[in-house]
């Protein structure tokens, strides 16, 4: 049975300018990025390539809008290699924009063309959250259709991921939190799927580590801006990057598969959809299984937390607040109608993510976790 995969190769620099002396970018690349991140990093080093704004194209998550009309664009240009330096929605969509591209990138999503890669990726990222320069998950709002939809397959694989702490340096306080406890859920998610095993759970329990002991670090000064965050850094993209690693191969589960709703219906940013349901999926699962592998779980956040096993749940939701604050979901705009039609369109369109649960969600089941945080 393979235990561990991990495809791209990960390359590490302090800096921008030395990833660029050992990577050469020219006039063969393309730079996928944010003109905020072009202008501090890439500019002074006058690099002559191909540069693609992804803000040009749209605002907050992938969307196959975007991927469509940047595709577009790209056809006047001449490149053999895409490098993706940005967050979660850049990376995402180069992971689309290094295959074959048919007029719609909705038929990709959809099943109904094959993925098929034309270009090398490498992968930049300025986040320490989604860890997708290890996977090879590519998530989009897929408008026409009003839903969130993941492709998985090898194709969508980075064949290079590298990490500049650096270019996290001027994350702002919400990125930074969004970003950091969606790493957090990806390795708390990991380590309780099924698919799990020694190799990836090294991976998760590293990441839950570093994470949590970096917030109290963080939260430690008094303060949550970027002067308290720089010492840490470091710690944080490695951390996304273990947590990557550990979901790469193991899965995700129900936190994703329901925040997509919110996520596509009220374009609710990524790792702040995942925090409105982690504790309460969590709730659920001890309901239904007490003694398995979720015991161990709670065990490491008391330890971490230093509580009682037994309050480890509201005590993870006073500390994460924190950081981030947890909200009901008509504060996004969800009407009490929603529970329903939610509850369908993730069990109709998440059977990807649902396979990982820690034990089997049944639809009512999935229904009251939206109803009670509604």
């Amino acid at each position: 049975m393979l235990a561990l995969r991990v495809v791209p190769k990960i390359y590490y620099f302090d800096t921008f300018k030395e990833f660029n002396e050992e990577f050469s970018i020219g006039e063969k690349d393309l730079l996928v990025t944010n003109e905020w991140m072009f202008t501090p990093y890439v500019k002074p080093l006058n690099i002559k390539t191909n540069v693609v704004f992804q803000e040009k194209y749209g605002k907050g998550e992938p969307s196959d809008e975007m991927i469509d009309a940047m595709a577009k664009d790209m056809k006047a240009m001449d490149f053999d290699r895409i490098i993706a330096f940005g967050g979660g929605t850049i990376v995402d969509i180069c992971k689309i924009l290094a295959l074959d591209i048919p007029e719609r990138s909705e038929d990709l999503f959809m099943g109904k063309v094959a993925p098929r890669k034309v270009k090398e990726l490498v992968v930049v990222p300025t986040t320490c959250g989604t860890g997708s320069e290890v996977t090879n998950v590519a998530i989009a709002e897929l408008k026409n259709l009003k839903i969130k939809k993941g492709i998985a397959v090898d194709d969508t694989y980075a064949d290079i991921a590298v990490l500049i702490p650096e270019s996290l340096a001027g994350l702002p306080d919400y990125v930074f939190a969004t970003s950091s406890i969606d790493a957090l859920i990806h390795a708390t998610e990991s380590y309780l799927s099924p698919k799990a095993n020694p190799f990836t759970e090294m991976y998760s329990l590293a990441a839950i580590d570093m994470i949590m002991s970096g917030y109290k670090k963080i939260l430690a000064t008094g303060q949550s801006d970027a002067a308290a965050r720089a010492p840490h850094l470091k710690d944080f993209l490695i951390a996304s990057n273990y947590a990557g690693i550990a979901f790469g191969n193991a899965g995700c589960a129900a936190v994703h598969a329901l925040s997509y709703s919110i996520g596509g219906a009220f374009h609710v940013p990524h790792g702040e959809a995942n925090y409105q349901f982690f504790t309460e999926i969590f709730k659920m699962y001890m309901r239904k299984d007490p003694e398995g592998k979720i015991k161990k779980a709670n065990e490491i956040f008391a330890k971490i937390l230093e509580c009682d096993v037994e309050k480890v749940y509201d005590k993870l939701e006073e500390f994460l607040g924190q950081i981030m604050v947890k909200k009901p979901l008509r504060e996004y705009g969800m009407t009490e109608d929603q529970v329903d039609s939610f509850t369908k369109s993730t069990v109709e369109n998440q059977q990807r993510l649902l396979g990982n649960n820690y034990v089997f969600l049944e639809d009512e089941e999935i229904r009251e976790i939206f109803a009670n945080l509604y």
